[in-house]
């Protein structure tokens, strides 16, 4: 009899111990087995939930899709070129969603639902010596419309009505004696969304002016902004004209001198579709477009938009082309 029960539990643990073995290297025991070495080497999983051959192989594949951050430089042509950051990917985020999507080894790269997260440069615009801004990261698949508003208020609202068809925010310079007489329509362009900026009080040549004048140029037009409740960043100088004074006195202000990538040179009223053309053949990644609420422009602006959008760049305001976030 002893012998008897002595061959059959020797028997069922023999049974039981065969099942371990098929099930351990198949199906949820596995996924707990591994999840429980994975816990002893300090990774910390639900057995409930996890697959531990998916997570593994989601760590394996993330280093080749992480994109390194790209520095701020001061460029011997365009001067300071902000930063652009980088992407890495979460990898716990990614595992969550996969888990969620039912997603198990072998698993198909397009079928993996990856999630990132974004790296800033070590190198930022703050980091550097002073220098005006002329274009954006051109590994940023983003352009700038740059509105410079010193004359006239006719084509404002035709064009306000453009951007708002095509879903676009501008950014748009004010000069300080036209802001001062045209308030409401300034009020507008903010209730709309675009951003407003620093374009001096009396749309001097920067150069010109001595300390005193140039603060009053800058601090003037600061002043009515914040009466629109405007917490603003940037200086675009009248004419483009400048000195190192210029870009030492909006520093004060908290403002970055910025100036333009791309000109219209609307002012010389060329035809809207030539407007349209030189865009198309000369847009590229990081662009600012200089441009002002002139009759070319109100003509030229829906093209330039279509083509800007048709070449895969979005648009965006003058602090977001700049800013480092990824598109």
């Amino acid at each position: 009899m002893n012998a008897t029960n002595g061959r059959a539990k020797a028997f069922a643990m023999a049974i039981c111990l065969l099942l371990v073995l098929l099930l351990g290297s198949y199906g949820p025991l596995h996924d707990y087995l591994t999840v429980i070495k994975l816990s002893a080497a300090g990774e910390a999983f639900s057995p409930e939930t996890s697959d531990a051959e998916l997570l593994q192989w989601i760590k394996q594949e993330a280093p080749a899709r992480a994109v390194p951050a790209i520095n701020a430089v001061n460029d011997r042509v365009w001067k300071a070129i902000p930063g652009y950051n980088g992407k890495e990917v979460d990898i716990e985020a990614t595992y969550r969603k996969a888990v969620e999507k039912g997603i198990r080894l072998p698993a198909k790269v397009e079928a993996v639902p990856w999630v990132f997260r974004e790296i800033k440069p070590k190198v930022n615009l703050s980091d550097l010596p002073l220098l005006p801004i002329y274009r954006g990261n051109p590994a940023k698949p983003m352009v700038a419309l740059m509105i410079n508003v010193a004359w006239g208020d006719e084509y404002i609202m035709p064009m306000l009505d453009t951007l708002k068809d095509a879903n676009v925010r501008a950014t748009f310079f004010f000069d300080g004696k036209w802001l001062s007489k045209h308030k409401e329509v300034a009020q507008e362009i903010i209730a709309r969304g675009h951003e407003v900026s620093n374009h001096a009080y009396s749309h001097p040549n920067m150069s010109q002016l001595g300390p005193a004048r140039q603060r009053e140029e800058i601090g003037k037009v600061e002043k009515l902004l914040g009466e629109f409740g405007v917490d603003n960043q940037w200086f675009a100088p009248p004419s483009g004209d400048y000195n190192g004074l210029t870009v030492k006195t909006a520093s004060d202000y908290g403002l970055r001198t910025v100036l333009w990538t791309l000109d219209t040179l609307d002012w010389m009223k060329p035809p809207s579709w030539s407007i349209v053309a030189k865009i198309n053949a000369q847009v590229g990644p990081g662009t600012l477009i200089l441009m002002h609420p002139t009759e070319s422009s109100k003509g030229a602006l829906q093209g330039m938009i279509k083509a800007i959008k048709a070449k895969g760049y979005k648009l965006g305001t003058v602090s977001e082309t700049l800013s480092t976030d990824r598109t």
